[in-house]
C-alpha cells in the first residue's frame, strides 16, 4: 500500500472522528465539565500519551527550532481547542462542523501570507466564495443553540488550525511525526493549564455515569491522542492543503451522527439542520474546490 494511500485512510478516519466529537463533546458541556477545563483534560492526558511513545523512539530536537514548536503549540493547541470548545460550547454543533469547513480557505490565505504562496484569480474567487457562506451562516438566526460569539469562535478555532497546519510542515520534514506532535502539545500544555485549571478543579467527578467517562475517553483518546498522530503522519506524505480539505466531509458526518444521536434519545439539534444552512455549506464547499484543486499542467 502506497504512502499517500494510507494518508488518505488515515485522514479519512480523522474526520469521521471529528464528525462525532461534535455531538459527544457538546454533551458533556457546561453542565458536567467547562470547556476550558475539558481541554485541560484533553490536552494533559494526551501529552502524557503522547511522552510515553516518544520515549520509546527518543529524538533530540535543536534548540533553534523551539520558537516555531512553541508557535506551533499557539495555534495547533492552545487557541484552537479552547476557541473550539468554548466556540462549541456555546453554539450547534450543525454550524461549528460547517463553519469548520473554512479551514482549506484560511489554509490558503495563510500559505500567501507566510509561504508567499501564489493565489491566481480563481483562487481568490473561491476565497470570497467561502467567506460570504461563512458570513451569511453566522448572521443566520436560529434556535436557541446557536449564538453568533460562539460561531465566530469556531472560525478563530479554524483559522489558528490552518497557521499551525502551515508553520508544522518544516518541522515534519526533519523530525519524526511523534517527536514533532509531543513537542507541540508539552508547548500547549504550559498555555492551556493557567487558562482551564480552574474548571478542571471544579469538576465533580462522582455524577459521572460511564457514558460520561466513555465521552470523556473517546475526546481524549481518539479525537485528540489519536487524530493528531494521524494527523501528523498524514503530513509527512500530503500538503497542508490535502489534510485541511478533509474537514470538507464534517458536516455532512456531523448531520450523520446528528441523527443517530437524536434516535438514542441524545440531545436532538436535526432541527439547525435546514435549506439555508445547507445553502451556506455549499456556497463554503465550491469556494474549497476553488481554492484546493490544482490548474491544468499542476497537477
Amino acid at each position: 500500500m502506497s504512502k499517500k494511500l494510507v494518508a488518505h485512510i488515515l485522514l479519512f478516519f480523522v474526520a469521521v472522528i471529528y464528525g462525532a466529537n461534535y455531538l459527544v463533546a457538546k454533551g458533556l458541556m457546561p453542565d458536567l465539565i467547562g470547556p476550558s477545563g475539558f481541554i485541560f483534560i484533553r490536552v494533559s492526558a494526551a501529552t502524557i500519551l503522547f511522552w510515553i511513545v516518544y520515549l520509546l523512539s527518543y529524538e533530540k530536537i535543536d534548540r533553534k527550532d523551539l520558537a516555531r514548536i512553541a508557535l506551533c503549540g499557539l495555534t495547533g493547541v492552545a487557541t484552537n481547542q479552547l476557541f473550539f470548545f468554548n466556540g462549541l460550547n456555546a453554539t450547534s454543533p450543525v454550524n461549528a462542523s460547517i463553519i469548520m469547513t473554512s479551514n482549506p480557505i484560511l489554509v490558503l490565505v495563510v500559505s500567501a501570507i507566510i509561504l508567499k504562496t501564489r493565489i491566481t484569480s480563481r483562487k481568490l474567487a473561491g476565497i470570497f466564495l467561502g467567506a460570504a457562506g461563512a458570513i451569511v451562516l453566522l448572521l443566520l438566526q436560529g434556535s436557541a443553540k446557536i449564538s453568533w460569539q460562539g460561531d465566530v469562535m469556531i472560525l478563530i478555532n479554524a483559522l489558528s488550525y490552518g497557521v499551525y497546519l502551515v508553520l508544522v510542515k518544516p518541522l515534519m520534514a526533519k523530525y519524526k511525526p511523534v517527536t514533532v506532535i509531543t513537542w507541540v502539545f508539552t508547548m500547549g500544555l504550559i498555555l492551556v493549564a493557567p487558562v482551564g485549571f480552574d474548571q478542571f478543579t471544579a469538576v465533580d467527578w462522582s455524577s459521572f455515569t460511564s457514558s460520561h467517562w466513555l465521552g470523556v475517553f473517546y475526546v481524549v483518546i481518539c479525537t485528540t491522542f489519536l487524530v493528531y498522530l494521524m494527523n501528523i503522519y498524514a503530513l509527512k506524505t500530503v500538503q497542508p492543503t490535502v489534510v485541511s480539505v478533509y474537514i470538507y466531509l464534517q458536516p455532512l458526518l456531523a448531520g450523520i451522527f446528528a441523527y443517530i444521536f437524536a434516535s438514542f434519545g441524545g440531545e436532538d439539534y436535526t432541527g439547525d439542520i435546514n435549506w439555508q444552512r445547507i445553502l451556506c455549506a455549499l456556497a463554503i464547499f465550491v469556494g474549497v474546490y476553488l481554492v484546493s484543486v490544482p490548474a491544468r499542467g499542476q497537477r
